[in-house]
């Protein structure tokens, strides 16, 4: 077997280190001595060809343990360094056979010990092959990399499989971290709105508070004056020495008694009207504190998720949505689906023809349209089509993800709506 000098001197003179890396020889004694002569013969980074490295040292390691790795060898520059400029010399660490190569293939075997372990029991490339494969589908890909790689069993054709599997993945990694982050953006933009709304929604409940309490206490005031103007009314209404006066002091104080109760009846209807606006106030903070509680829960679920979206072969429960805006069509499907929920879209006769709605509510077991984006004849069409179905239709305030997301998510509202449908 050739020494990792002479590897490493064959690749400078233009021959590929792996193909000498390949070349090891493979225990052939029976399987209880296998792991042992497996582990002795395992592939250091500096044997492997450099074409590897790359993808070692960035999927088998975390940035912040190749950062205590490389921290070791007392290098001021790295303390401050990027994580690129950290991963690049990494990588130059692992093709080198001194002590930041030592201390990075060390870092791999101890992080991956339990994983080597397994594959050291291996001694023929289809075997490490179908373990590969099963470690993939359970994701279990750094440890499973490592171990493959670094196998002295492993034949050019399988080190050259697992690479392609794992370049791809990192392709597909990347561009759904980039789907997930922009799709985080556009909730907390939606985040930031609804407690834009909910500051001034309490704002304006604190005015309606300080006006009610203000028309109240002129109420008190008016029954105050009301009760001293009857008084003097039934003062009036005794015997008095001169009739003319007494006559002339009883209407002064009828109609000053009159204004009082008109002024009482003006103020109590204020107040009726200023509690009802009141209401209606506090019902759309409630609406607006579902929606941020729900947005909230959402930005948790896309940061660290727990539930998938429905698959093409599973059914949630169907659901239609009329009007609002086409481009977002495809976002709230994919968001109601990780709800359970099957959304059938119409933009309410703009592209799609109104002939499609009798069938589209047929299917689902309600209908949902935003108020403030869809025609009065879709709207008209959909709440009769619901009625003739026995089927509820529920308008939503507006046409925003939240307004959406939030009523399908409702477990007060959507289920109750939708039980014995």
């Amino acid at each position: 077997m050739e020494s990792p000098m002479s590897l490493l001197a064959s690749y400078k003179h233009g021959q590929p280190v792996f193909m000498n890396a390949l070349s090891l020889p493979v225990p052939s004694s029976p399987a209880s001595g296998v792991q042992d002569a497996g582990r002795n013969l395992r592939r250091k980074t500096w044997d492997i060809s450099p074409t590897f490295h790359c993808s070692i040292v960035g999927t088998c390691l975390t940035t912040t343990e190749l950062r205590q790795v490389l921290a070791k060898l007392d290098d001021t520059d790295l303390k401050r360094a990027s994580d690129h400029v950290l991963h690049s010399r990494g990588v130059r660490a692992a093709g080198q056979r001194d002590l930041a190569g030592k201390l990075l293939n060390k870092a791999l075997d101890r992080r991956h010990d339990v994983m080597i372990k397994r594959f050291a029991r291996l001694s023929n490339p289809d075997d490490i092959r179908q373990l590969w494969l099963e470690c993939l589908e359970r994701g279990e890909i750094a440890g499973a990399y490592w171990a493959v790689v670094s196998h002295p069993a492993t034949d050019q054709p399988l080190l050259q499989e697992v690479f392609g599997e794992v370049h791809m993945l990192s392709h597909l990694v990347g561009s759904s971290n980039r789907l997930d982050i922009a799709r985080l953006r556009t909730l907390q933009a939606e985040l930031d709105t609804q407690a834009a709304k909910i500051r001034r929604q309490e704002e304006r409940l604190g005015l309606a508070a300080t006006e009610r309490d203000s028309l109240l206490q002129q109420i008190e005031a008016l029954e105050a004056s009301l009760i001293q103007a009857q008084a003097r009314v039934d003062a009036t209404e005794e015997p008095r020495s001169r009739p003319d006066d007494a006559g002339e002091t009883l209407q002064t104080e009828t109609a000053r008694a009159d204004n009082e109760r008109k002024r009482a009846m003006d103020a109590e209807a204020q107040l009726r009207e200023t509690e009802k606006r009141l209401q209606l106030a506090e019902r759309q903070n409630s609406e607006m504190e579902r929606s941020i509680a729900f947005l909230e829960e959402m930005l948790a679920r896309e940061a660290s998720p727990e539930k998938e979206a429905l698959s093409a072969e599973e059914q949630g429960i169907p659901v239609l949505y009329v009007g609002g805006r086409r481009n977002l069509f495809d976002r709230l499907r994919s968001l109601a689906s990780r709800q359970g929920v099957t959304l059938l879209t119409h933009d309410g006769g703009i592209e799609d023809n109104n002939s499609l709605l009798p069938g589209l509510v047929s299917q689902a077991k309600a209908a949902f349209f935003p108020v403030d984006c869809i025609s009065h004849a879709a709207a008209g069409m959909v709440k009769r089509l619901c009625q003739e179905h026995e089927k509820p239709f529920v308008p939503l305030r507006s046409a925003s993800l939240s307004s959406f997301l939030a009523s399908v998510a409702d477990t007060s509202l959507l289920p109750e709506r939708l039980t014995a449908v």
